[in-house]
């Protein structure tokens, strides 16, 4: 059975805590990270969790208490990481148009590092040749993800060295003796279709034959989980079969085994996230019926800024009649969550949660309008546990310097 929050856990934290507020469901991520593990048991499969999709040191401490390993795209989320507890080779660092300088610190600390730009892997190879084996992140030129801006393995992305530089990628690991140990690929989020994945793992298998000594190929990830009732997910299941089938064929045609490395984000987390707010106001117009909520889209911007859907519901009136909303935000800016949405009756105070809001809510926060960024609650056991307080009015200065 699904692991849920129930609306009275809710309720309760929202009244101890306050609104606006993410809250988190421990054995959910556990649930999802055993599916992905019982999905791929026929594989060599390790995973990364990519945690660009929610940082909190304590969510990181249960992904590695869990027993999973650790994606970063930035030299703090590596620090980030250390300090949660995982060892240097349990992370992997994949950072994207940075200065060379933050490959060196993610080299000094004793991470796995993923380069994706020839220029920093002909500066890579000439300082540290083959004494620190590498990965390699490539653009497969495969169009996959649920929206443009998510999709990170088509022609124009910026994303990776393109497949067809291979030569290029050859003479600079030739000259400079260069260890590669792992060749990554990420195409995008959102992905239903399983083939997309089997399409990318041909296109590896295909590049692997220029390094003698590689050690695991990575897919990235980029598994959907539904949003709607009747949404589809990736089914990983069917999808870890057909990659132990295809791994069984390379291995017995070329006398290698090969890992296989996935970095889930969005699957891990985004189910086991709720964000509950309090409706403000009721507003009717002309044309519609806006329920005016103490959030807008400087605490969560994925409906504004990809388009996305998060389903709705009023917890403090759960049974009352359907009517029709708009729900918007407090911002001074067009911040809408959702239009034309069916809700059970909303009154001035009541609350409403959005559900799937683990991943890139909190993260992609800012104090925009100077509102305040939210407290974040974790509910492990049954048991609410505060993780971040919520800001207070001195954080919009603390890093401010008064001169005038």
């Amino acid at each position: 059975m699904s692991q849920q929050l129930t609306k009275e856990q809710l309720i309760s934290v929202a009244n101890e805590y306050g609104t606006p507020v993410y809250v988190y469901h421990a054995e959910k991520i556990e649930e999802q990270l055993n599916e992905l593990t019982n999905a791929f048991k026929d594989c060599n499969a390790k995973f990364f969790y990519a945690c660009k999709s929610l940082t909190n040191i304590n969510i990181l401490k249960l992904i590695k208490q869990y027993g999973a390993n650790l994606d970063c795209v930035s030299i703090n989320e590596v620090n980030l990481g250390l300090k949660a507890g995982f060892a240097p080779k349990q992370i992997l660092f994949t950072p994207n148009c940075v200065d060379f300088e933050e490959i060196e610190a993610g080299i000094a600390l004793g991470v796995n590092v993923n380069i994706d730009n020839i220029s920093l892997l002909e500066r890579f190879g000439n300082k540290y040749g083959h004494t620190y084996p590498v990965c390699i992140r490539l653009n497969p030129h495969i169009m996959a993800g649920g929206n443009f801006k998510i999709s990170t393995g088509h022609i124009d992305s910026k994303f990776g060295i393109s497949i067809h530089q291979m030569r290029h990628i050859e003479r600079i690991v030739k000259t400079t003796n260069i260890h590669v140990a792992g060749l990554h690929m990420h195409t995008g989020s959102e992905i239903k279709d399983v083939n997309v994945f089997l399409q990318g793992l041909e296109v590896m298998f295909d590049m692997a034959r220029h390094f003698p000594k590689l050690e695991f190929i990575d897919l990235g990830s980029g598994f959907k989980v539904p949003y709607q009732d009747d949404d589809v997910k990736t089914d990983v299941a069917s999808l870890g079969k057909k990659v132990a089938e295809a791994f069984a064929v390379y291995e017995k045609e070329n006398g290698r085994k090969l890992e296989i490395w996935f970095e889930p984000g969005k699957f891990l987390v985004s189910e086991s996230g709720y964000f509950v707010v309090k409706a403000n106001v009721i507003k009717q117009t002309t044309a519609t019926v806006f329920v005016g909520v103490n959030s807008g889209f400087n605490h969560l911007i994925r409906p504004m800024f990809y388009e996305a859907y998060h389903r709705i519901e009023n917890i403090s009136n759960p049974n009352g009649p359907e009517r029709i909303y708009t729900v918007v935000g407090n911002i001074c800016e067009t911040d809408t969550f959702a239009w034309d949405r069916k809700l059970r009756e909303v009154r001035e105070g009541d609350f409403l949660v959005f559900y799937n809001a683990g991943a890139y809510g909190f993260e992609m926060s800012s104090n925009f309008n100077s509102r305040l960024k939210p407290a974040e609650v974790l509910i492990k056991d049954g048991k609410a546990y505060l993780i971040r307080k919520r800001d207070e009015f001195a954080d919009l200065l603390k890093n401010q310097v008064e001169v005038l």
